[in-house]
């Protein structure tokens, strides 16, 4: 046998070193649990993820009324555990306002004398100035071929969505992505608008999910995804509306006025003190996200999009991480934090991360829990895991160890790497950490065909599935508690954008 190459003998340390750390937390656990996975307790899980994502939080769509409410909710949780407030002024809350910046109702769109109003028989896809009086030509679909037809200079350019996703992106994302690229590309040759027409398909999501593009776009306040700004309009169609835009001869006439409002959202902070003296001053902290969808255009007859599993599932299992840490504390404190309106770009933990309610430096490690309840029961993934994404391979390997001391779920990598294209790692509430070089990962079961839909309810949780990735994501933090050397970062970590 050929002798294993050096990388491969530090790994293999690596992951044994791990796996010490992890069987000494469970064995120091056995004296009060019996049982290494009676810490973490599905009857817990399902009674918190029915409560969080039943339709008494109307979805809890970031900085409204409901998020709020849901967030008060939660903390009262924390309260009952016994978990020591951590927010601002000795509450568990750490207020901040989101910007949002939308289509004015005012805003008027027509075509050969018939009006379009946004966001009930049109589209507007990202809010912009913009004032236009040009004809209007069809290139098709929009191939290079039938572009090269045109003189689209000064025109405003209608087409029909049409291609087919790569398997492993969802058909919305590629709609969208394709959108915004084709119209770009139009807008560069000269086009001053864009219209999109719906085919099959298209009119499908146009009908069902069209009420994201209604709201506008959400920033912390004076970002850039609200800044207004003078630009060449993108407008979507129905597939009906394809006959009208095929008549030689027409004109779009489009005035278009954005608005700007601020909200308030709410992340929410709690701790459980560590038992050392030394190493309670630093932090284990466990990330997740409360808000949602909110209610919407009814699909099927349903308007509250619940978010079970996005994110029910780390909402109640931070409230089960919490249940086993306040039965024995770790050496380092466990430090919990909710993060408001991650739906509109990660907001709270942007935010969070920028004003941490406690020193940024004593935060030794990031575990959040993202969508961790649906699809195969033996099966997870870990973002954050592989280059580029990794930027702490110690904290990696106790992650590892922690899976093989408990669930054993067999570990996707394919949604993890660079050329994956639902981009997921760059989606949840690790990915600001990370960007300060805090040794961060991300735990998720990956998307499903009821994800940002009203069909995500709680009762299509695998909630043993849940229960384990759950003990997965406290058996890893547990061990980054009670380890005396906190996780040391990839000095090499950069991310490809």
């Amino acid at each position: 046998m050929l002798p294993m190459p050096f990388s491969n003998r530090l790994l293999t340390a690596c992951l044994f070193v791990s796996s010490l750390l992890v069987t000494e937390a469970v064995a120091q656990r056995s004296a009060f649990t019996g049982d290494k996975r009676s810490a973490i307790r599905e009857d817990d899980l399902k009674r918190d993820l029915f409560a969080i994502s039943g339709d008494h939080f109307r979805g809890r769509e970031g900085g409204t009324l409901d998020e709020l409410k849901a967030s008060v909710w939660i903390g009262e949780q924390m309260r009952a555990i016994g978990v020591e407030p951590a927010g601002d002024d000795g509450t568990y809350y750490q207020f901040f306002h989101i910007q949002r910046t939308r289509i004015t109702k005012d805003s008027r769109i027509s075509i050969g004398g018939r009006t379009f109003t946004h966001g009930q028989n049109a589209l507007v896809l990202a809010p912009g100035i913009a004032t236009v009086d040009a004809p209007l030509v069809f290139v098709g679909t929009g191939t290079p071929a039938e572009v090269a037809k045109v003189d689209v200079k000064g025109k405003a350019v209608a087409l029909v969505f049409s291609g087919t996703e790569p398997k492993e992106i969802s058909y919305r994302r590629f709609l969208t992505t394709t959108m915004r690229e084709k119209s770009a590309e139009l807008v560069k040759a000269g086009a001053v608008a864009v219209v999109y027409v719906s085919d099959q398909r298209a009119q499908n999501i146009f009908d069902n999910w069209g009420t994201g593009y209604e709201r506008g776009r959400y920033d912390l306040p004076g970002g850039p995804n609200v800044r207004v700004v003078e630009q060449a309009p993108t407008i979507w169609l129905a597939a009906s509306d394809l006959p009208l835009v095929q008549q030689a001869g027409q004109r779009l006439v489009a005035t278009i006025r954005v608005e700007s409002f601020q909200y308030p959202s709410v992340n929410i902070v709690g701790k459980i003190s560590g038992s050392d003296k030394q190493l309670r001053a630093e932090h284990v902290l466990f990330s997740t996200h409360q808000d949602h969808d909110g209610v919407r255009k009814p699909v099927a007859g349903d308007s509250i999009w619940n978010g079970a599993d996005d994110n029910g599932t780390g909402s109640a299992a931070l409230l089960a991480v919490m249940r086993a840490f306040k039965q024995k504390p770790g050496r380092r404190t466990a430090l919990f934090v909710y993060h408001g309106a991650e739906e509109r770009g990660l907001l709270g933990s942007r935010y969070f991360s920028s004003l941490p309610t406690v020193p940024r430096e004593s935060i030794v490690a990031v575990l959040n829990a993202e969508m961790i309840g649906r699809n195969a029961p033996d099966s997870a993934a870990l973002l954050g895991s592989q280059r580029p994404h990794r930027n702490s391979l110690d904290l990696v390997n106790t992650a590892f160890a922690a899976n093989q001391a408990s669930a054993q779920f067999k570990l996707d990598t394919l949604w993890d790497k660079p050329t994956h294209p639902e981009g997921w790692y760059f989606r949840s509430d690790h990915l600001p950490y990370a960007r300060l070089g805090i040794p961060a990962i991300c735990y998720t079961t990956l998307l499903h065909k009821d994800y940002h839909t009203p069909k995500d309810e709680p009762e299509r949780i695998d909630i043993k599935k849940l229960a384990g990735v759950t003990r997965w994501l406290y058996l890893t933090g547990w061990a980054v508690a009670n380890r005396q050397e906190r996780p040391t970062p990839d000095k090499d970590f950069k991310l490809e954008r």
